[in-house]
């Protein structure tokens, strides 16, 4: 790999192992000096360890790179302010941070507890921000910068059984956006990769049917590994001029996803009543409506 990172000192968080982990080591050997945040929890946020963390920065050192660790929640506030300091404290600079700490609590809607609402929600939307706003004075001043969030297919299609999830990180790739906005003056860019790897986060995908078996054993082809090229690209100086994207990575398929715009309208010149609506408005809406898609919906054809 080439040296495109050289110079540029990188955050990683959720770095100990799986797409993190890749993304961190794949920097790393891209010239980068990585910090890297894990907090060593299981994938529904128990325990503790800085081990995880530990094994990434034994790879990287392992081929000469640098890296340095550090083991502060995303979820809190003083804490994020922490690890951008660790980068700062002990390489003098931070160029990119990749959100990417997150955790699990998998139910129906119907049966989500507010506990396992926040808990989602506190790691992945409020981690983002957190991390990303207290890298954004640096940022700031000097007039340059990556973010690179990790969302999801959940959250941009739709999932069965992840309302706490799919909010999360639909409303991460909604702070990406602002954050593009808000910081393009200072040249700083913000994008969003929807990984497809097998790891801790798809591991506890249903596989009882022969079709969800099947499907699970194409998943499983699909490393963490494939989504690094990409991140590496985000972070480096030839993205300079891309910002606001939502980018999908599966094996070796790359995807600009959509965002929100109108499809259809109707008018009349009257205004509408219920009636109206009834009768006029929906029968022409209606050929464009979504279906109730799930990921696996959309993306139809093998990974390739």
């Amino acid at each position: 790999m080439s040296k495109i990172l050289d110079g540029k000192v990188a955050l990683v968080t959720g770095a100990g192992g799986g797409i993190g982990r890749a993304i961190a080591v794949a920097m790393a050997r891209a010239g980068a000096c990585v910090v890297i945040n894990d907090v060593g929890v299981s994938l529904s946020g128990e325990g503790g360890s800085a081990s995880p963390a530990e094994e990434t920065k034994a790879e990287i050192e392992a081929f000469g790179g640098k890296a340095t660790i550090n083991t502060d929640s995303v979820a809190d506030w003083d804490a994020a302010q922490r690890m951008v300091g660790a980068a700062t404290g002990r390489f003098g600079r931070l160029d990119i941070v990749v959100n990417n700490a997150g955790i699990l609590r998998d139910v129906m809607f119907h049966k989500m507890t507010p506990e396992q609402w926040r808990a989602v929600v506190s790691v992945h939307l409020d981690g983002a921000f957190y991390v990303s706003r207290a890298a954004a004075e640096i940022f700031r001043a000097q007039e340059n910068g990556a973010y690179i969030h990790m969302v999801s297919t959940s959250g941009l299609i739709g999932n069965v059984g992840q309302a706490n999830y799919s909010a999360a990180k639909l409303g991460v790739a909604g702070l990406s956006k602002s954050i593009a906005l808000d910081m393009q003056r200072y040249n700083v860019r913000s994008n969003c990769i929807a990984p497809f790897a097998w790891g801790r986060m798809t591991s506890n995908i249903p596989a009882t049917t022969p079709d969800q078996i099947a499907r699970l054993e194409n998943f499983k082809k699909m490393t963490p590994e494939k989504n690094a090229p990409l991140a590496v690209y985000l972070g480096s100086d030839a993205a300079k001029d891309v910002s606001g994207q939502i980018f999908s990575v599966r094996m070796n398929e790359i995807f600009l996803m959509g965002q929100s715009r109108p499809l259809r309208s109707v008018h009349t010149a009257g205004g509408w009543t219920p009636e109206s609506v009834r009768d006029h408005a929906i029968p022409a809406l209606r050929p464009a409506f979504y279906p109730l898609d799930r990921s696996q919906d959309v993306f139809t054809w093998d990974p390739c």
